[in-house]
């Protein structure tokens, strides 16, 4: 279907196009029949400008996918059998194009300058329904701007060059320079956690492009846990990592951080009876905090696509981000819909594109199921992750977070927490072990 284009209100421009490339386009695929196949994945047919082109092209992608000789015989034969014929022009316009074309050698270069005109005249229509959304007044505010930012954004993807089919053996090469460098010492194996046995399971840590799932019941410490990571691969590379909270207010974040940097338990912040001692302390820690290139959204209902637009934006004022933490899944849906399973489902493969697409780490927090509850041992196994084995498809990595003394105070394992790799795309699973300090909500390793 040809996607009509919004042109209006331009000071009756004529929108960008190149008629002669667009024949010389047509006239190599007539002359040549592995053009076609050559230009399939790259240019679309509502690249041409005029309609006739549009049908005639149509008309060859039509043949190449039925695995058909292309030619000025069959491309006619198509176009007449399908009463497209008279509209193009008849026999005469495609002998035509034949006659004035040499060869189909510069085609690619061709079909990039008619590619480009046509995402011109789609960012000039761009432009133009965004200044209708300015001036609809009926719609609200925040949704004419996610609507505008999101055509810009579509935009943008369709002019990136697609590189995602390559041969093996240069696929190899560029491995070989990676693991290479990761053996002098010039690039590490992936963006260090701060906790070694962790570490060590996941081969150097965390991988840009994996989506992280952090699964466990209620009063685990998993967003604590997360929150922590965010914070201190923030101060270690000194680079961005993002915390979106759904839950919890930046305020309330914060409050953690000063805990676990001061060494105050949380209980002066809420009672404001702080030691004459502790004030010098928190003082420094807000300095050292101050620092931290920690970013916190605490908007409640945020959308993927309203993560996406943070991220991309955070990404182009202050660099590359080192990690995404959201906090967490279920409150990103609506818990009462039918459609629930479907519903989580759509998010977790949404930020696993996002987490490709923008190349960093996104750790998403989800809540396991009731029925854990109910089992001898309630260590989170796979299974328990809530409402969609869709989760644990998208997901290349899938830490459980368990504490025992939080079911036995008087467990032996008192101050310990588990961390489990259920699932590792990159490599191994098992458990590691951290110790967790309640009234800092902070963990640390353990002594070895």
């Amino acid at each position: 279907m040809t996607q009509q284009l919004d042109f209006a209100g331009v000071n009756d421009q004529l929108p960008p196009q190149n008629i002669e490339a667009e024949e010389a386009i047509l006239g190599g695929i007539l002359l040549d029949p592995e053009a076609t196949q050559m230009l399939a994945d790259t240019l679309v047919a509502d690249a041409f400008y005029i309609q006739a082109h549009r049908d005639i092209y149509h008309a060859a992608l039509q043949l190449a996918r039925e695995h058909k000789h292309i030619d000025l015989l069959t491309v006619t034969s198509w176009l007449s059998d399908n009463d497209l014929l008279t509209r193009v022009g008849g026999r005469n316009k495609l002998a035509s194009l034949v006659d004035r074309t040499v060869s189909a050698v510069n085609i690619d270069g061709l079909a990039q300058i008619v590619m480009e005109k046509y995402l011109t005249r789609k960012l000039i229509s761009a432009a133009n329904q965004i200044l209708k959304l300015a001036y609809d007044e009926s719609v609200p505010l925040a949704e004419r701007l996610d609507a505008s930012e999101e055509k810009i954004f579509s935009l943008r993807h369709e002019t990136q060059t697609d590189k995602s089919v390559r041969m093996n053996r240069d696929i190899s090469v560029i491995n070989f320079a990676e693991i290479e460098r990761i053996f002098q010492g010039e690039q590490e194996p992936g963006i260090a956690t701060g906790f070694y046995d962790l570490d060590a399971l996941t081969g150097g840590g965390f991988h840009p492009g994996e989506l992280i799932i952090v699964g466990a019941r209620p009063g685990m410490g998993k967003s604590s846990l997360a929150h922590q990571l965010a914070f201190s691969i923030a101060r270690e590379y000194n680079a961005p990592t993002m915390i979106f909270s759904l839950e919890m207010s930046g305020e309330e974040i914060n409050k953690r951080f000063l805990s676990s940097e001061s060494g105050i338990e949380m209980i002066y912040f809420k009672s404001g009876k702080l030691l004459d001692s502790q004030w010098e302390v928190l003082g420094q820690a807000v300095a050292d905090i101050h620092e931290v290139p920690l970013i916190i959204d605490d908007s409640t209902g945020s959308t993927p696509l309203q993560i996406r637009s943070k991220l991309r934006k955070t990404i182009a004022q202050h660099g590359q981000v080192k990690l995404v933490v959201i906090d967490y899944l279920q409150l990103m849906v609506d818990s009462s819909s039918n459609r629930l399973t479907q519903m989580i489902g759509h998010v977790t493969r949404e930020l696993k594109l996002l987490a490709r697409e923008c190349n960093v780490p996104i750790m998403l927090l989800s809540q396991l199921n009731r029925g854990v509850e109910d089992r001898t041992n309630k260590r989170p196994m796979l299974s328990d992750l809530r409402d969609s084995g869709r989760i644990e498809e998208d997901a290349d990595m899938v830490l459980g977070v368990y504490r025992d003394e939080y079911y036995s105070p008087d467990s032996p394992d008192r101050g310990i927490a588990e961390v489990s790799i259920l699932k590792n795309r990159q490599g191994a699973t098992g458990t590691i072990k951290l110790l967790f300090e309640p009234h800092f909500t902070r963990f640390k390793n353990l002594k070895r």
